[in-house]
């Protein structure tokens, strides 16, 4: 029997203080640091959902909505939103979040992780039980992002 988990079994926040390595020669927060950070929490989600080692197979979307400046606190919060046989989707919603707690959405990324071995070979991952009408719509949004990917990998983007 299949082994099932929920989506707050893996719910993961991390915080970061932009410093000045994290700075662009705009003054912003670099998109490489976001990326990593992006890639690191969704690595944590990863783990967290399978029990297993995890690789970074795609990000399928990146959007940057508001820069970050040194100084700024960035809230990252990554979730599992879809899962597959190998492979699960992971959302990041990052924040900039003020000195009273109130936080805005800069950016927001889908990763895609893939269960993997010792010897790098993928592995089956537990399936995702739906509770909210949010997660639900999270799924089949995460659903159609799947079937998309599918089709571009045999057009050979």
């Amino acid at each position: 029997m299949k082994k099932i988990k929920k989506v707050s079994d893996s719910i993961t926040e991390t915080v970061h203080v932009v410093r000045s390595t994290h700075i662009n020669g705009v003054g912003r927060l670099f998109g490489g640091s976001l990326m990593q950070w992006i890639d690191e929490i969704s690595g944590v989600v990863a783990v967290r959902h399978t029990g297993l080692g995890v690789t970074t197979a795609a990000i399928d979307n990146l959007n940057f909505k508001e820069g970050a400046y040194q100084n700024d606190t960035i809230v990252l919060i990554g979730k599992v939103t879809y899962v597959g046989h190998t492979s699960l989707e992971v959302k990041v919603d990052a924040f900039v979040e003020d000195k009273e707690g109130n936080r805005k959405n800069i950016n927001s990324a889908y990763v895609v992780m893939v269960a993997i071995d010792d010897d790098g070979k993928p592995l089956e991952v537990p399936g995702l039980d739906i509770e909210t009408e949010e997660e639900r719509l999270e799924w089949e949004a995460g659903e159609k992002r799947y079937n998309l990917r599918k089709k571009r990998y045999k057009e050979g983007f």
